[in-house]
């Protein structure tokens, strides 16, 4: 005899593993029974951007007042002067300069509803991309054995059983670290596709759908009425989405880039009400060994797609915009001296952004000492002054009501620091 909880977990996994393309005959029928819109009550959202590739903070948002970084960067400092030769960076507090190609950020920060942290990082000095990756998505930054993400044990502190195979959804190719585990999630490449992958192999995923079939024939119709057909009825909504038809509200243009489209669709799920609570995307090419570029060049068109991507989002989200957050992260900044290649390595402290109408916004947080040999780590890097669990924390505990902080992140006592309001 097969409960419902156990039929309901037996489908979630079932559905992980199959691509909507070629769906069953038997879920098809069952989806074409039911009806679809408005499942879900609006729910609060958390939108991660992991900046893949290791992003110069310091050129993001410069302590432009500071000498020795002046000196350390001849051909990349950039100053808030006005009359210069290039466009000078945005003044946020008459220390700290924004990059100019970040201009669409501004208004939320003089707006306070975004918030930035500087010198935030990982306490594990690793410079290597891989490990750092993983032990900020696994949250366990000295652990490797470390079987779930954070993100996915976020999921699981919600407070409710999901009743939606899409409560934590990742808009990536494959399954991201941080939604490894036991609790809800899906990696979708493309809504047009709606390829759903399963973390695992193949015959694993086959498995699971021979035991849905089983398990679906063993069940009465009666069981579709309530929690399982819920999951049924979010399959429709999205079978029957066109992308290509979707038009942002409020004049929003998002730009034609991956992150762009990634925002997009999930701009397009949360308005589709089918239960997702924490939405995963990611930014590739921030590792800039050479030719980083001032004004213009590589970093220039990363931080001018990140900020627009985000920007056309949060317009985009209007009357939701109560419901989300949105926050960036990655694995580690860059060397506070520039390289004989134009560019900068491999580093520690990094920043990030945080945006949302219950954000402590308007701030650049965190402990910048001025950038003197003696005050670096390993006399080369911006020190990490902010563990990056003690604002990961804070966000998912006020946006999300999750306050158990022991299982988001274990071996982990720190304070949190401000960035969201009644902090």
């Amino acid at each position: 005899m097969t409960s419902r909880r156990g039929f309901i977990k037996a489908g979630g996994l079932a559905l992980f593993g199959i691509s909507l393309g070629g769906i069953p005959g038997f879920l098809a029928d069952a989806v074409a029974a039911t009806v679809a819109p408005g499942l879900y009550q609006k729910k609060k959202v958390l939108v991660c951007i992991f900046q893949r590739g290791a992003m110069d903070g310091l050129m993001a948002v410069t302590p432009f007042t500071d000498d020795y970084l002046k000196a350390a960067r001849p051909n990349l400092f950039m100053s808030a002067a006005q009359g210069g030769k290039t466009k000078p960076l945005i003044d946020l507090d008459g220390r700290f300069g924004l990059h100019p190609s970040m201009s669409a950020f501004e208004p939320m920060f003089r707006e306070k509803r975004m918030a930035i942290v500087h010198g935030i990082g990982s306490p594990n000095n690793t410079r290597s991309h891989f490990d750092a990756q993983d032990f900020m998505e696994s949250g366990t930054p000295f652990n490797k054995g470390t079987e779930s993400g954070w993100l996915n044990r976020a999921v699981g502190l919600l407070g409710h059983e999901a009743a939606t195979p899409f409560q934590g959804v990742s808009l990536t190719s494959s399954l991201p670290r941080s939604f490894y585990g036991d609790n809800p999630a899906v990696a979708i490449s493309n809504l047009a596709d709606f390829n759903i992958q399963l973390k695992g192999n193949q015959a694993g995923a086959n498995m699971a759908s021979k035991s849905f079939e089983d398990l679906y024939d063993q069940t009465s119709s009666g069981l579709l009425k309530n929690t399982g057909k819920e999951s049924f009825d979010a399959i429709k909504m999205l079978q029957k989405t066109d992308p290509k038809t979707y038009t942002p509200e409020n004049g929003a243009v998002y730009p034609n880039t991956a992150l762009g489209n990634s925002l997009k669709q999930i701009a397009q799920l949360i308005k589709m009400n089918v239960g997702m609570e924490v939405a995963f995307t990611e930014s590739g090419g921030w590792d800039t060994h050479f030719n980083q570029g001032v004004e213009t060049g590589i970093f220039a068109r990363n931080v001018n797609d990140l900020s627009n991507c985000i920007m056309a989002f949060w317009a985009d989200m209007g009357r939701y915009q109560d419901e989300v957050t949105v926050m960036t992260m990655t694995e580690f900044g860059r060397t506070v001296a520039q390289n004989g290649t134009g560019g900068t390595d491999h580093g520690r402290g990094s920043c990030n952004f945080i945006l949302g109408n219950g954000v402590n916004g308007g701030l650049v947080h965190g402990l910048v000492n001025p950038l003197t040999k003696e005050n670096l780590e390993d006399g080369r890097d911006l020190p990490v002054t902010t563990d990056f669990r003690s604002v990961f924390s804070e966000v998912a505990d006020k946006h999300l009501g999750i306050n158990n902080d022991k299982v988001l992140f274990p071996d982990w006592a720190g304070k949190q620091i401000g960035v969201m309001r009644g902090a």
